[in-house]
Order: structure tokens, then sequence, then C-alpha cells
């Protein structure tokens, strides 16, 4: 089992490391053959308070599940990575549950998208009072990899990473869909067609 862990805007102390990694290590008792687990700090300045920490663990399980599971906390990361792992924990156990229920159905997604389908850091919002600008200004652009499946595995995946959409190249459209989860309950697919 790979640990890979990263900083963004705060470098990871060795401390932090070792301790990241001890809490990590008890996950693959829970859940076996995990191939890769990657835990991101991120450190984001706020314009009240205290800054926030956020911890967001992503495992790649051999069959190519992905589970996530993302905490914030005010000037703590330990606290972000403890409230991160019992989130992981739950996220297994529903796992599991999935898996038992439905069979042992294979999941497929890419190691690029990862990195794609991971929710994209908050966005501050203004103080009262402050207005909002009138330009819209892209924050983040990123490219993906779309890996083939069909929609009742799209939609798996996209429950397991906790969004409410997931980009995915559908075998029977032979183009890239999207699948997204409605307001009103259901879900919704996204076939894009040139006008």
């Amino acid at each position: 089992m790979n640990i890979e862990i990263l900083g963004h805007n705060m470098k990871v102390s060795e401390a932090l490391e070792i301790h990241t990694r001890k809490k990590l290590e008890r996950l693959d008792r829970y859940l076996p053959n995990i191939a890769n687990i990657r835990v991101e700090y991120t450190h984001e300045h706020t314009r009240r308070g205290e800054d926030m920490l956020a911890a967001q663990i992503t495992i790649r399980h051999n069959r190519g599940a992905i589970l996530r599971a993302q905490e914030s906390a005010q000037g703590d990361v330990e606290v972000a990575l403890q409230e991160a792992v019992e989130r992981m924990y739950r996220q297994i156990e529903r796992f599991k549950g999935k898996k038992a229920r439905k069979g042992k159905s294979r999941f497929s997604a890419s190691l690029e998208e990862i990195s794609a389908a991971e929710a994209s850091p908050g966005v501050a919002l203004p103080d009262e009072g402050e207005e909002e600008e009138a330009e819209v200004s892209i924050v983040r652009r990123k490219n993906i990899a779309v890996t083939a499946m069909n929609e009742e595995e799209a939609i798996e995946q996209m429950e397991l990473l906790g969004h409410t959409f997931f980009v995915y190249y559908d075998d029977l459209t032979r183009g890239v869909n999207v699948v997204y989860k409605r307001r009103a309950g259901g879900y919704g697919i996204l076939v894009p067609q040139l006008a």
C-alpha cells in the first residue's frame, strides 16, 4: 500500500507525515487491497478569524474504486486529519455494503480522473456589505482523462466520491457524458451533441 502525502500552501513536517502514516496504515485492516492512498493538506487563508486547514484522503482500491473524504478545521491540521479518517471509515462501510448488495461489480477510474473528480477548494464568500465583482474569472482549469463505463458504474463512482456530478466516457453512446444528481431526486445524464 503506497501512501502519498502532499501539502498545498503549506509544508508537511516530518512529524505530521509520521502521524499521518500511522493513522492511515490502519485503514488496510478495514479495506484490504488498497492500491494507493493520497492525503492532501491544504492551508486556506481566511479574512475572518483563524486560517482553515483541510485534510483530504483519497483511496484507490485495487479493483478501481475511488473513496474520498475531506474535512476542515480551524488552525489544527491533526483535527482535520482525524475527522477525515473517521469520515473515510464511514465511506469504507458504505462501499462494503454496496459491494455486498450488488455483488462484486468492477469500478474503473484512472489516476488522472481522481485529480479531475475531486472537489475544488471552497470559494470564499465576500464580507457583508462588500459588493461582488461583476467580472467572472476562471480560477481553476482541469484536464481530465475519462474512463469508459456504463451509467450505473458512473452513478456509483459519483456517489462514492460524494459529488453531485461525474464525467465519464459512455460505451453505449461512444461519447463523453455527465451524470448528475437532480435536486428533485433521481439522476440526470447530459449527452453533448454539436449544434
